[in-house]
């Protein structure tokens, strides 16, 4: 089946009103940053001057600043400078539109109108209907991919972007942003500090999530990021479905499933994803979660750090621990 390919041109991408735009876009919420606020003393100089390195082809990626994050394991993050971060928004902005589209409806990271919140709200329903309203027993299979920004492969990643866009000189950018970083070997791997970075893993999964809905016709699939569950009330079909998942993750798109976070179960007995443990009837806040929360209140006590908390347990079944958390945010103030 022949794929609408993008129409956009690389000069649309790379004029100056895209890239003005882009910066409008970056930086919201960055304003006191002092790479953004060097960056900002000669904007229209800074943006004049990628725009020339663009269109004559000069522009080179430059490296990135590393550091650690907890969130909640620990993460690298890999911070790209001020000027190739603008040129990441110049490239999203044209590019998500297109891409979004081709995305299957039941993908929910990074994405406009998806997120966190409507893939539990999703997952609920089809334990509901896969269920009968609770009457069938409703089997999931939940997976994991080990490292998955580290091990998404840059020319897989290509090949797949070459057939959605004509313009080599689009294709030459890609890839520049691309190559620009790896991980543990040369060729393979993804920043996740960069937003493209975002873009790209749907992009690359979206090779699975077609597989799973049109070639394996499994209409009780969902996925966020590189978590992903099946629906079913046949325990057999969920195990038959593995290796089939595993062998077309690995010869397809070069990734594996995390050993330890494969599992079936059944969703009365309760089914840990995305931080939440769902059962028929309610969700649960993981245990390691609450802890987690709790650990950062310590550091931080302040009242908005509280009101997100609290704003997320309204998600679940919660009362009794939004009540704790405000009790230990009291104590906490109390004592400062």
């Amino acid at each position: 089946m022949s794929k609408v390919q993008l129409r956009n041109s690389f000069e649309e991408i790379v004029s100056v009103e895209n890239l003005l735009q882009a910066w409008k876009e970056f930086e919201i919420g960055k304003k006191n940053r002092k790479d953004v606020q060097d960056f900002a003393v000669f904007l229209m100089d800074n943006i004049f001057s990628l725009h020339d390195q663009l269109i004559k082809h000069t522009y080179k990626h430059s490296g990135y600043q590393a550091f650690k994050i907890n969130d909640p394991k620990p993460r690298d993050i890999h911070k790209a400078s001020v000027c190739d971060r603008l040129l990441h928004h110049g490239l999203y902005r044209i590019l998500y539109p297109y891409f979004d589209l081709k995305f299957i409806f039941d993908s929910y990271s990074c994405r406009l109108n998806k997120g966190t919140h409507k893939a539990l709200k999703r997952f609920k329903e089809f334990g509901r209907k896969v269920s009968k309203n609770n009457t069938k027993i409703c089997w999931v299979l939940k997976c994991d991919i080990r490292k998955f920004f580290a091990n998404i492969d840059h020319e897989i990643l290509l090949s797949i972007l070459r057939e959605y866009i004509p313009d080599k000189k689009i294709l030459g950018l890609l890839e520049n942003v691309i190559e620009s970083f790896s991980a543990e070997k040369t060729g393979v791997g993804l920043p996740l500090g960069n937003l493209t970075s975002q873009l790209f893993v749907n992009i690359y999964m979206n090779e699975f999530d077609q597989f799973a809905k049109h070639e394996l016709k499994f209409k009780y699939y969902l996925r966020y990021a590189d978590d992903f569950v099946f629906f079913s009330q046949d325990k057999k079909e969920l195990e038959n479905l593995i290796p089939v998942v595993e062998n077309f993750l690995q010869n397809k798109l070069k990734l594996t499933l995390h050993p330890d976070k494969v599992f079936i179960k059944t969703l009365s007995a309760g089914v840990d994803f995305l931080g939440w443990v769902h059962f028929p009837h309610h969700r649960t806040l993981r245990t390691s979660t609450s802890r987690r929360m709790f650990r950062r209140l310590e550091k931080n006590a302040k009242n908005e750090s509280l009101q997100s908390y609290l704003g997320m347990l309204k998600h679940g079944n919660a009362y009794k621990l939004s009540e704790k958390i405000k009790a230990y945010s009291d104590s906490m103030l109390l004592k400062l």
